[in-house]
């Protein structure tokens, strides 16, 4: 820990000193992006409360808002994450108060401005006789540090009472002093709770759940200004108390704040910069700044079973706090354009969870006394072109070495466990002999091509699905040239097996699920002489993968762009709009538009060198999916093909992370 506390230090000196002058504001030209990219207002009408949206960073496993209510004058929250699903420590654990010598307030406002950045929450207030100024960044992903800034704008001195205080909810059940410090504990969650007065002398009085502590009187002359920073804490027992105190106390409020700004800055930069050249409008500049800052919502530090960083699916939404495998994936390729990092933190968080015999766990979680990580699937295999896109940007042969083997055992896993018949093309399948999550191995919980899917046993703990799914079979042909390109690297002789197996598994891709007749790819049986109907987005992971022929490149390319079927308000949905069982609302994976399968679409065009119709899908996916492309709008689970309303969960990383893939050149 004490090595991590000199390294943070480092990084806040570095950042903050990039300037001649430290504590002077770097210039932050694409930090400005992200001003109000999402709405934060909420303040909490009871613990679960999840009717608006939060502001995390450093992988904290808590979160605040703004406040949307005239009785506040804090931050709302924290939210914390340190129990499943998420819950509110108080409405406002730092609630500020200001009285004159009279005892009257000086806080009732005529006017008020809040601004999010991805670095940090600010909020103005004014009325006739002061201004208050209210900052939060985040320290470290246990602690985040608040200033209210108090300015006597009238023209005469005057005297101010400042306190501080709270309601708690019973998240907590018990509140402690000691000294500057109030203290927070609870027996529902192993973290451990703190509101420190920096540098203040406080008098505080504490009950059951609440507190509130009055700070020294001030006097202000015109224009002077009073300033009071506060941390908040939320510290999970794998790491130390006492260290974090030190960090607090070894650290000033602007130093942060400028190393924040640059740190989010750079991560900007490295997007804006690197968009498409067709996507040069500010447009696209914000909605990835949007996106960068849905996966920074998500992003959680190791604590109780995760032993690396990783991504929520959604902080937001019901039993998304944990962790999935191919959701993984996806972040691991978004993150790795800013953040190269925590792209390969989030790889190795899953790859903890590998079997002996190669099985990935489909998804896992901080505490498995709440809920049980799910080794009943695993999920589709993507791990290799993460690894290889980020092999792509900083040529760590380090990390190849350490993921290589792990790679090769888990995708030769599905041949050892998923090939029903041995003939070398894989189904989808379960290790508990269920058809539920032999489903959800595909992803595609619920899509139609399951509908009438029967469970057949391989082998102890090994069943397969009594069909041969295409995109599956065109991940693992991907696979086989990431993995080629892999061992490569490592000057491995693998490389050349994997480009022999590669162009069999192509062929057979070619011929067994291409209908000539519809121009389309289709599931088959198991004897791959009969196509399992219904046109769906995993007819297009093909052209993603680079497995089709041009002449089939192009037939599909045809019915993708075809209004009638998938070029619909919200572009390349899950499933073809003229099929009967099409039922976006009720549906799941049977209509929805899913960003991801929008991303394999718009990716395999581009492939064939369709590159108009890739362009005119992207604009026209992220125009057509509701809020995407508005402030204060969070991007969403999955989209109404047809009326481009947001379904399902907010803040949905996959989501965000495919946005980022469309607009970045590679």
């Amino acid at each position: 820990m004490r090595k991590l506390i000199t390294t943070i230090l480092s990084l806040i000196i570095a950042f903050s000193c990039s300037n001649v002058e430290q504590n002077i504001a770097p210039k932050n030209d694409y930090l400005e992006f992200s001003k109000n990219s999402l709405d934060y207002r909420i303040t909490s009408k009871h613990k679960f409360d999840k009717d608006g949206l939060m502001f995390s960073d450093q992988g904290a496993w808590f979160a605040y808002s703004f406040s949307d209510s005239t009785a506040i004058n804090g931050f709302s929250g924290p939210f914390l994450m340190t129990q499943q699903n998420g819950v509110w420590a108080s409405t406002s654990l730092t609630n500020f108060k200001l009285k004159d010598d009279n005892n009257n307030s000086l806080l009732n406002f005529n006017s008020s401005q809040t601004n999010s950045f991805n670095s940090h929450l600010e909020e103005f207030q004014k009325n006739d006789k002061i201004e208050l100024k209210k900052e939060l960044v985040f320290l470290s992903g246990h602690t985040t540090l608040q200033r209210f800034t108090v300015i006597n704008n009238s023209k005469s001195s005057l005297t101010i009472h400042p306190s501080f205080s709270a309601n708690l909810f019973d998240t907590f059940s018990e509140i402690k002093q000691d000294s500057n410090q109030i203290i927070f504990d609870s027996d529902k969650s192993l973290a451990k709770g703190s509101v420190q007065f920096l540098d203040e002398t406080v008098s505080t009085m504490t009950d059951s759940l609440y507190y509130n502590s009055h700070l020294e009187t001030s006097f202000l002359k015109p224009n002077e200004s009073k300033s009071f920073v506060i941390s908040q804490t939320f510290i999970f027992p794998e790491y130390s108390w006492e260290d974090e105190q030190i960090l607090i106390n070894s650290v000033d409020f602007d130093s942060v704040l400028n190393a924040r700004k640059s740190e989010k800055n750079q991560q900007l930069k490295s997007l804006i910069e690197n968009r498409k050249p067709q996507f040069q409008d500010s447009i696209y500049a914000e909605v990835l700044a949007k996106a960068q800052l849905t996966l920074q919502n998500n992003w959680r530090i190791p604590a109780g079973e995760i032993e690396h960083e990783g991504l929520f699916p959604s902080y937001h939404y019901v039993w998304f706090n944990g962790f999935w495998s191919w959701d993984s994936w996806k972040h691991s390729v978004g993150l790795s354009y800013y953040n190269l990092p925590l792209a390969k933190e989030q790889i190795k968080l899953m790859f903890k969870f590998q079997n002996d015999d190669g099985f990935v766990a489909d998804c896992v979680y901080r505490d498995t006394t709440i809920e049980a990580h799910n080794y009943r699937d695993t999920k589709p295999p993507l791990s290799a072109w993460a690894v290889a896109k980020i092999y792509e940007k900083d040529n760590d042969i380090a990390f190849v070495k350490y993921m290589y083997p792990k790679l090769k055992k888990y995708h030769y896993w599905w041949y050892n466990k998923r090939d029903h018949d041995k003939d070398g093309v894989c189904e989808y399948g379960s290790t508990d002999g269920s058809l539920v999550a032999a489903k959800w191995e595909s992803g595609m919980d619920n899509a139609i091509r399951f509908d009438n899917s029967k469970i057949l046993k391989n082998s102890e703990g090994a069943y397969s699905l009594d069909q041969e799914s295409v995109d599956l079979n065109a991940y693992l042909y991907a696979e086989k040239l990431f993995l080629s390109e892999l061992a490569k690297a490592l000057q491995n002789e693998d490389s050349k097996t994997y480009l022999k197996e590669a162009e069999t598994l192509k062929q057979n891709i070619q011929t067994q699920f291409y209908d000539e007749k519809d121009g389309w790819f289709y599931d088959t049986n198991l004897d791959g002489d009969t196509f399992i109907k219904g046109e769906g987005s995993e007819g297009w992971t093909a052209l993603w993968a680079n497995a089709a022929t041009k002449t089939q490149a192009e037939r599909v390319k045809n019915r993708m762009m075809n209004p009638e079927k998938f070029f619909t308000k919200v572009p390349f949905q899950t499933m073809s709009a003229d099929h009967e069982k099409f039922d976006p609302l009720k549906g799941y994976w049977r209509g929805p538009n899913w960003l991801d399968q929008a991303y394999f679409g718009v990716k395999g065009l581009r492939n064939y060198g369709y590159i108009e119709e890739a362009d005119k899908a992207t604009i026209q996916i992220l125009k057509g999916a509701e809020g995407i492309l508005e402030k204060g709008k969070a991007i969403r689970e999955n989209y109404h093909p047809l009326t481009g309303k947001g379904l399902h969960a907010h803040n949905f990383s996959w989501s965000a992370a495919h946005i980022i893939m469309m607009l970045q050149n590679d």
